[in-house]
């Protein structure tokens, strides 16, 4: 069975609140995902192919992914 964290971790994105700025209208035109405002972070949620997309797309665009 595998992991749950594992599971997680290739299913969403967890960035803080200002790393999405001038990004976030592009991924959600460009990728089938969900994005999650909470207070002090974005969740952006999808299967693990959108969700490697988008890993792609924001690491070429200058965003550190964690």
């Amino acid at each position: 069975m595998p992991d749950p964290s594992s599971l997680r971790d290739s299913t969403q994105i967890v960035l803080p609140r200002g790393a999405l700025e001038g990004h976030r209208e592009c991924l959600e035109d460009r990728f089938t995902v969900t994005i999650i405002e909470m207070p002090e972070r974005y969740r952006i949620i999808g299967s693990p192919v959108e969700i490697k997309a988008a890993s792609d797309y924001l690491t070429r665009n200058g965003v550190a992914l964690a």
